[in-house]
């Protein structure tokens, strides 16, 4: 929360209306602020006795846990806002410990596991010593209520066993032509007419509706803003304090949440319906393969939301950020354009990308990745210790949480030298060391969408760099961690043809 002030004018009634306008915007935030306060009394009992894990918990990790119930939730939001989140971390790993620190984030006592070797203990570690966990403002804001109770881990179990198939070298590829297809079609309609746009609301455009296509089969752009809509303040309240009242990000987020469901609902009975009649056996998109496997309506409703969070968000912040850096350094560009347009040189008149054309952009990736250590679309991931264990000489209770961030090592000299330095070569030969370079997991919890992802970036930024060359507007614009990095103002950028 930003820090405001009113100044009221009594010159003039116009002042004074203004004024008070101001103030009417800013009640939400006043009266999350004031709830926060009151809560801390009522939860402070209950707190101290979570945080002693209901007993003596001798060789915990450093740490501190800041204000009663808030802890230092208040901290790390700041942090994030000013796009500085790793000096949350940083300040606490120098003062507290290099491999693991606590905290409390959320209302919940965690223990931050840092560094690759810290990754690597959690990634390995899934349900021998963790699992996976949510928190309540994730899971009451898009999951079906009658799923909620849940176990994170059944959840996330169910979803990466359903993955594979979906995501499969062989569907890979026949994804490959139609991401081609919507990007050229992308670019023609919503930047080739102007002289001026701004990339990334343009991105999450692309990467929502390519989504749609893919997963549903929906393709009506009036029926992809009916879904864009909703789920964009349902995403804004994911990270926020689940107190349900009305005018809180998290309230919007939880009306927007069952708008969400109740129109997948209705697609999901829709597609359901049409198999039953027709008499379908060969599926036409991912809801078509969750229904043919016997899956019900609500755990497919689940499962489409949390492939749009992983599959859109993240996909269209990497690019966002890909255009940003291609623009301030010159001499990279220049050697991804060429990359990109020899796989065009090779390509007949209108023939779409295939997947020999993707295995060409390695450079490209090489700069996609570099981008992303620098920018990770995603902070990290939380974890639940399912039983007390050991790390670093300190105790982990059952029950507290653990979170793993990637700018424990992403921004680490130890791993990459000069850290704050564009430098896409890091990726090239054997690239970085093992569980040091992290946007999408590691080891046996990588994210099974990392290829598609890949696929996705790399067919927009081949679509892009051919059509159109470009300048930053604001060479100075503010990153903000919401919790992911965004241009405080979208990216603007100014786009000329490319001449070929």
């Amino acid at each position: 929360m930003h820090p405001f002030s009113i100044s009221v004018f009594v010159a003039t009634n116009m002042k004074l209306a203004a004024a008070i306008d101001a103030f009417d915007s800013l009640m939400p935030y006043v009266l999350h602020l004031v709830l926060l306060y009151v809560s801390a009394g009522l939860f402070y009992f209950l707190y101290k006795y979570k945080s002693s894990g209901g007993g003596p918990n001798p060789n915990l990790p450093p740490g501190k846990k800041g204000l009663p119930y808030i802890g230092e939730t208040l901290d790390f939001v700041l942090a994030s806002r000013r796009g500085t989140p790793e000096k949350f971390v940083t300040d606490r790993t120098t003062k507290y410990s290099p491999d693991v620190f606590r905290t409390s984030l959320l209302g919940e006592d965690m223990a931050v596991f840092c560094g690759s070797a810290g990754n690597k203990f959690l990634f390995s570690g899934q349900n021998k010593y963790v699992t996976s966990w949510w928190p309540d403002s994730i899971k009451k804001a898009l999951m079906d209520p009658s799923s909620v109770d849940n176990s994170s881990k059944e959840e996330s179990t169910k979803l990466r066993a359903y993955l594979p198939p979906f995501l499969k070298p062989e569907s890979l590829q026949h994804f490959i032509p139609v991401m081609d297809i919507m990007a050229k079609e992308h670019l023609n309609q919503h930047w080739s007419p102007y002289n001026e746009v701004q990339v990334f609301p343009l991105s999450k455009k692309y990467t929502f509706a390519l989504a749609c296509r893919l997963f549903m089969s929906v393709t009506d752009n009036d029926e992809i803003e009916n879904f864009a809509k909703p789920f964009a303040l349902a995403t804004a309240g994911l990270m926020s304090v689940p107190i349900d009242l009305p005018g809180t990000t998290f309230n919007r987020a939880v009306k927007a949440g069952r708008l969400i469901r109740q129109r997948l609902l209705a697609l999901i009975t829709q597609k359901k319906n049409e198999i039953l009649e027709k008499g379908k056996t060969v599926a036409s998109d991912l809801v078509d393969s969750m229904l043919m496997d016997g899956m019900t309506e609500v755990e497919i409703g689940n499962k489409i939301v949390g492939f749009f969070i992983a599959s859109h968000d993240t996909t269209s912040t990497a690019i966002t950020f890909i255009v940003s850096y291609l623009s301030d350094y010159p001499e990279v560009y220049n050697r991804v354009l060429e990359e990109q347009m020899e796989v065009l040189r090779c390509k007949e008149a209108g023939e779409p990308l295939r997947w020999e054309d993707i295995r060409k952009m390695k450079y490209t990736w090489c700069v996609a990745s570099e981008v992303m250590r620098l920018a990770p679309p995603a902070n990290g991931s939380f974890r639940e210790a399912i039983t007390d264990f050991t790390y670093a000489g300190y105790t982990i209770p059952k029950g507290w949480k653990a979170f793993w961030m990637v700018h424990t090592t992403h921004k680490n000299p130890k791993y990459f030298p000069d850290p704050e330095r564009f430098d896409p070569s890091r990726f090239e030969g054997n690239g970085p060391a093992p569980y040091s370079f992290v946007p999408f997991g590691g080891g046996p919890r990588m994210c099974p969408g990392k290829e598609y992802a890949r696929l996705e970036i790399l067919t927009f930024i081949h679509n892009l760099l051919t059509t159109f060359k470009w300048v930053k507007l604001n060479p100075n614009e503010k990153i903000s961690y919401i919790p992911s990095p965004i241009p405080k103002e979208g990216l603007p950028i100014k786009i000329q043809p490319l001449l070929n």
